[in-house]
């Protein structure tokens, strides 16, 4: 009887000794991971890939590789946390691991809830607009301006024969296809997916625009898609695309040459690489590229930039007329006058040039 009470009341003991245990784990687990961001922070220039933002937030860069003790000991070092092995504690309790990228932490956010943010892979995003009218090109250095993907590496998968197959597009670009349109990506982000995302945007507001184009053929969607990159390099008030538009099918009916300002510029910038020209000279007419239309009728081989959605619009719901010439006479207001004969274009006035958008 002795010996049942002795192990009756061991059992009691232990129990008790549990339960304390697993209360005053409880207690120094939430302390530990209640503790607020308010550490004096005139160390901070001392930690790397760790700063702090306007609004009151950190960001914190982790590396590819590196493991969370190395992140846990930059996040000490800086304030964001109380204790290095509370936080090596939580990393061998959750079998999770932390994500290389660029995180955004929130003030007064506790150590788990800065370990939920790194584990989560929910990166910080670039809010990047690419303007309508770009090029491919304009588009990859905009985007490594904003330290999204590289320009080489954008133009590489922006040339994948293998991706421009299963998306149907009959080139050897993904010039024109590429949806001009705000996005948000994470820094160094892929350049497949920056791509990818580009081109199912376009698709998705090209469905939108003109529902129709579901029924087109590769080679029909990519001849509306080149005129109405012509479009977009030209028109400036919105009312005056379909017009454009208008002329460009009426001039390709009777076997006239499209005679595009926007792609001799093409040629002279994008081909040529020289600067965007204030006006043309007949020099410049008389370059001998596929993509002067001045100098080969028909259409282009291919897009000369990205058309937004009132170019594609235009294109699919041109305006009828007889018009045949159009010419810019206001360039303040963007407007131009459109004429049926070559005799009433030459009194419209002196070329304009559209702008260069780049330098926006």
């Amino acid at each position: 009887m002795r010996l049942l009470r002795l192990l009756g009341t061991s059992v009691i003991f232990l129990t008790v000794l549990i339960i304390v245990s697993i209360l005053l784990f409880i207690f120094l687990y939430k302390w530990m991971d209640s503790f607020p961001i308010n550490f004096d922070r005139t160390r901070i220039s001392t930690v790397t890939g760790i700063y702090l933002q306007t609004d009151g937030t950190s960001v914190i860069l982790v590396e590819p590789g590196e493991t969370a003790e190395s992140v846990g000991l930059r996040l000490r070092d800086y304030g964001l946390i109380r204790s290095i092995v509370f936080w090596n504690l939580l990393a061998r309790i959750d079998s999770k691991t932390i994500k290389a990228g660029r995180f955004q932490l929130q003030t007064g956010a506790s150590c788990t809830q800065i370990r939920e943010a790194l584990v989560s892979g929910k990166q910080m995003m670039e809010r990047v607009t690419i303007p309508e009218g770009f090029t491919l090109k304009k588009t990859a250095e905009l985007l490594e301006r904003n330290g999204i993907v590289s320009t080489t590496d954008f133009l590489m998968v922006a040339h994948s024969p293998e991706i421009l197959q299963s998306y149907g597009i009959p080139a050897n670009s993904m010039e024109g296809y590429l949806f001009p349109d705000t996005y948000f990506f994470p820094r160094s982000y892929s350049a497949q997916l920056v791509v990818e995302k580009m081109l199912e945007t376009f698709y998705i507001r090209l469905y939108e625009i003109a529902p129709e184009a579901r029924s087109l053929s590769e080679k029909e969607l990519f001849d509306k898609i080149i005129i109405a990159s012509i479009v977009e390099r030209e028109y400036r008030a919105d009312d005056e695309a379909p017009l454009m538009a208008g002329v460009f099918l009426n001039r390709l009916k009777i076997g006239m040459a499209l005679q595009s300002c926007a792609t001799v510029e093409y040629v002279i910038t994008e081909i040529l690489g020289k600067p965007h020209p204030e006006v043309l000279y007949n020099k410049d007419i008389s370059i001998k590229d596929l993509y002067n239309t001045y100098m080969y009728a028909g259409l282009p081989p291919g897009p000369i930039s990205s058309p937004g959605t009132t170019a594609i619009k235009s294109i699919f719901y041109p305006s009828s007329s007889e018009y045949l010439y159009f010419r810019l006479v206001d360039p303040s207001e963007g407007r131009h006058r459109f004429s049926r004969t070559l005799d009433e274009h030459s009194k419209a006035g002196m070329l304009y040039l559209k702008s260069d958008r780049a330098g926006r």
